[in-house]
């Protein structure tokens, strides 16, 4: 089974509280603002980003090195 199953309720709400005590401190900021930072940020690397321009063929490493025929 996975983790979680393997564990007691308390062990449970204790990983919860500890995941709660380090959130609270982030720093937080109106999404009004963080926003607007952030599609700044993403429109200014929309150039270099390879999901919206592809990836050169030469350069994907995932590419089908050989094809496959069928007879």
């Amino acid at each position: 089974g996975n983790m979680a199953q393997d564990m007691t309720e308390k062990e449970l709400l204790k990983m919860e509280l500890d995941q709660l005590k380090k959130e609270v401190k982030n720093e937080r900021q109106m999404v009004s603002k963080t926003g607007k930072e952030l599609k700044e940020y993403i429109e200014s690397m929309a150039g270099e980003d390879p999901l919206l321009k592809g990836i050169p063929e030469d350069k994907n490493p995932f590419k089908e090195k050989g094809g496959c025929t069928i007879s």
